[in-house]
């Protein structure tokens, strides 16, 4: 088979047990947003403390991605998934049984690098499994599991958090990875072409240093501030090794991340669309917890019921917004998903402290719905002006991009809601303190603690709320960046362009 074919009859019992795999590492994702803040209160932690769960495991996601496209080229695809589960389960082991923070983070961690595997060996085998013209079909169902999966995550979630312990959240897991192992050593085969390739290790070194320290950067500036040298040099230094890590790639036979296929307009621009609604998506499903818990306290079970049909609506569409993709193309579903993204957005800057369960279901819902019309559909067209050789390059780079635009998404609006919070604190607490004097009257002990904990839960809303205001106007700016999407042709030549020639 060449570079350029596909498999006469598509694998499906491979993609199976691929597809399990999948659902089990994606679904990790996600799975402790509303577990979040009874882990918080369990070990005594700051809530920018306990968000390094989900960052980090982002982080590392984002670290080791970009590696993906060696193993994937370098590794049979069965090997790979043996050890990618394998390391997957000793980390959810270690996250099941953890005894303190530093353990369960270091499980997380694990995770994340056993995961980091999975989606993109995943998307090749689909890749060359269908012909580019089934391929949004073929995708859809991908799509389902890659949205479905963390989008259940918080229901689920929820569910066992009020029933039981956290801990559960991971020991649940680790049976489903071990049968997904099992069945993988039993009956995966190997259908991808591998070639000899080799490892840079400065790539690697330089790409860690780039994407942690501007992930670590962005993640602490809620707890130390944008003014902390900790924050701004960590910034500094990973967005310096990022610009010579790119120079590093362009300028390799063989790089580590094959930077070049930017020269497809498609692709670039689905990159781009790619990151905005990554960092919008994955801060939602943050910011979302923290209003219904934090400010209604609404018990974590119910918390995530709200946030089901949310999920029940992106797992349905998946295989619609497939099939569609394939009938009319990425610009009109992007346009319509960006658009209804963008109008719930702003809804959600509308929430109060008493804000009815109808209009919070009915907003993520709708948000949920738009997002589920955006992300495969772009993904896929520019996958497809790729040629297959380079199709690796571009799994990973798709997933490096969501990954860190996820985990920044998600600092940044944490950050932004704990900075407002503050601000909005010290603000209700003069104007408190003046009408206090004002008025000449004085308070008790106890309807100063009531004061206290209104003027907080008033603030904590108002930092909430300004985060969503945010994420409303990043959609709209992929919104914008949606009306210069165009079909890719199933007949295109992109796979006569040279890409080993730097671009100018």
């Amino acid at each position: 088979m060449n570079s350029e074919q596909t498999l006469k009859k598509p694998p499906y019992g491979m993609i199976s047990i691929l597809f399990v795999g999948a659902f089990v590492a994606f679904l990790n994702n996600t799975l402790l947003n509303v577990a979040l803040p009874t882990i918080m209160k369990d070990f005594g932690i700051t809530y920018s403390t306990v968000q390094w769960l989900a960052t980090g495991y982002m982080l590392v996601s984002g670290i080791l991605v970009p590696a993906s496209a060696f193993f994937v080229t370098r590794f049979k695809n069965r090997h790979l998934f043996i050890v990618a589960m394998s390391v997957f389960t000793i980390g959810t082991a270690m996250a099941g049984f953890a005894p303190n923070f530093g353990t369960l983070l270091a499980g997380r961690m694990v995770q994340a690098a056993g995961a980091a595997s999975m989606s993109p060996l995943l998307m090749n085998v689909m890749l060359i499994s269908f012909p580019k013209e089934k391929r949004g079909a073929a995708m859809g169902i991908f799509g389902l599991v890659m949205i479905s999966a963390p989008a259940i995550g918080p229901t689920l979630s929820g569910y066992i958090v009020e029933h039981h312990d956290w801990r559960m959240l991971f020991q649940m897991i680790i049976p489903f990875a071990v049968i997904s192992l099992l069945f993988g050593i039993w009956k995966l085969e190997n259908v991808m072409d591998t070639r000899e390739v080799h490892l840079d290790v400065p790539s690697v070194l330089l790409s860690t240093i780039a994407f942690g320290g501007i992930l670590y950067g962005f993640s602490t500036a809620g707890d130390k501030g944008w003014s902390s040298p900790w924050v701004y040099g960590t910034i500094l230094a990973g967005l310096l090794a990022l610009i010579i890590f790119i120079f590093k790639q362009l300028r390799m036979d063989q790089p580590l991340l094959e930077l070049r296929i930017y020269k497809y307009p498609m692709f670039a621009l689905g990159s781009a669309i790619s990151v905005i609604v990554s960092m919008a998506m994955f801060s939602g499903m943050i910011l979302t917890p923290a209003y219904v818990q934090s400010i209604r306290g609404i018990e974590p079970f119910e918390a995530g019921l709200m946030m089901l049909p949310g999920a029940l609506v992106m797992g349905i569409m998946s295989p619609i917004t497939g099939k569609l993709f394939d009938k009319f193309g990425p610009r009109l579903l992007a346009i319509i998903g960006l658009t209804i993204t963008t109008i719930a957005s702003f809804g959600l800057t509308k929430l109060e402290l008493d804000s009815s369960y109808t209009f919070i279901v009915s907003l993520y819902t709708i948000r949920m719905f738009g997002l589920s019309m955006v992300m495969m559909p772009i993904m896929t067209n520019g996958l497809n002006q790729l040629p297959q050789m380079m199709n690796p390059h571009g799994t990973a780079i798709n997933n490096t991009v969501q990954q860190v635009a996820g985990a920044i998404g998600s600092a940044v609006m944490v950050t932004f809601m704990n900075n407002r919070t503050k601000a909005k604190v010290e603000e209700l607490i003069a104007e408190a303190k003046a009408n206090a004097a004002q008025s000449g009257v004085a308070s008790t002990p106890e309807q100063m603690q009531q004061m206290l904990d209104q003027i907080k839960q008033t603030a904590l809303l108002d930092g909430i709320t300004h985060s969503f205001f945010i994420a409303a106007c990043i959609t709209v700016l992929a919104l914008v960046l949606a009306f210069f999407l165009k079909r890719v042709k199933v007949e295109s030549t992109a796979a006569s362009m040279d890409l080993k020639k730097p671009t100018k």
